[in-house]
């Protein structure tokens, strides 16, 4: 059984139905993984590890996530946009953002105000562009993830788990199902604490996310340091912020606005638009990186904490938990065990 059918709960459940197991996804959402839904699907080794810190050490991994998407996607019959991404700033900037690229060994092209304008209408200034980052649509993945996975077998259930014992899942509505392994791809659910106690490690982190509905031809993401837009083909989307410890998903408007006006560094004409604001609450471990692997709890299996690289990871994640189902350790950068002490 996998609770949560966000990116690596749907991720996890077609892996491990395409190897062989009879798989139950349970998910309180008829719709499953709200956070992922409303994400960018940013797959961006490059650029995360240029501007988040958490990743700056983690490009070579972050590739390495990327590139086991190109396979899944062709299985799923679900395209991919590689058309890059490219970070707008002052000239001082571009060449300090350009050499850090270069030396985590990332393509990059430093490009001219008058270029970055031809591959972006709008941005005004100087740009360096990298090919590494691209993007998906996150409905149409999570659509193409639960139709292959209910191909090869596996079961979608709208309902939340809440508890896990003797081979058997208690479902919140009332309902028991026998399981041999429950797979936790949840967010913070600090409610399944008790259950998995690896979980006290999580903080959530909510996130805003704008879109508005502009015609603009597709191309590169834009990027800043506080900011990204993508140009997709029903619109723009303007992300995201990271505002640790808060668990709510209301919209707050000042910090919709502030968001906005991070997007103008980017891109002119911004503030005119008409944008709808959404939320999702993501979940990040002490060191950013994810915990997947056995828990303590006999029969349980960690697949959490991707912080805000949970479509980029996916793959990866259910290859390792495929593994770890089979008998094999997770790699230490993942393995739970490492927040015990």
């Amino acid at each position: 059984m996998v609770a949560g059918a966000g990116a690596v709960g749907s991720a996890v459940a077609y892996a491990l139905a395409r190897g062989g197991w009879d798989v139950v996804v349970v998910d309180p959402s008829s719709t499953g993984g709200t956070a992922s839904r409303v994400a960018a699907g940013m797959l961006a080794p490059a650029f995360e590890a240029l501007f988040d810190e958490t990743s700056a050490e983690q490009f070579g991994l972050l590739t390495a996530a990327r590139d086991r998407w190109p396979a899944l996607a062709r299985a799923l019959g679900l395209p991919l946009s590689r058309d890059g991404a490219m970070a707008v700033g002052t000239p001082a900037e571009v060449e300090a953002w350009s050499a850090r690229l270069g030396a985590l060994g990332a393509r990059r092209q430093r490009l001219g105000p008058g270029e970055a304008a031809q591959l972006a209408p709008g941005v005004r200034s100087g740009a360096v562009f990298s090919p590494e980052d691209w993007r998906l649509e996150p409905a149409a993945a999570l659509t193409a993830l639960r139709s292959g996975a209910e191909a090869l077998g596996a079961r979608f259930v709208v309902d939340r788990v809440a508890g896990f014992a003797d081979g058997r899942v208690e479902l919140a509505g009332g309902e028991a199902l026998v399981a041999g392994t429950l797979v936790l791809a949840t967010a913070a659910a600090q409610s399944l604490a008790e259950l998995a106690p690896e979980l006290a490690q999580l903080t959530p982190v909510k996130g805003h996310i704008l879109r508005a509905a502009a015609p603009w031809p597709s191309g590169p993401v834009l990027r800043g340091r506080d900011a990204y837009l993508c140009r997709t083909p029903g619109g723009l989307v303007l992300g995201a912020t990271m505002e640790p410890g808060l668990g709510d998903e209301a919209v707050d408007p000042s910090v919709v606005a502030g968001l906005i006006a991070r997007g103008e560094r980017l891109a002119t004409g911004l503030a005119e638009l008409t944008w709808k604001a959404s939320t999702g609450i993501r979940a990040a471990t002490p060191d950013g990186l994810p915990m997947v692997g056995a828990s303590v709890t006999p029969g349980v299996i960690m697949a959490v904490g991707a912080r805000r690289n949970g479509w980029l990871l996916a793959p990866m994640i259910a290859e390792t938990v495929v593994e770890v189902a089979q008998g094999a350790a997770p790699p230490a950068l993942f393995d739970p065990g490492r927040f015990r002490a």
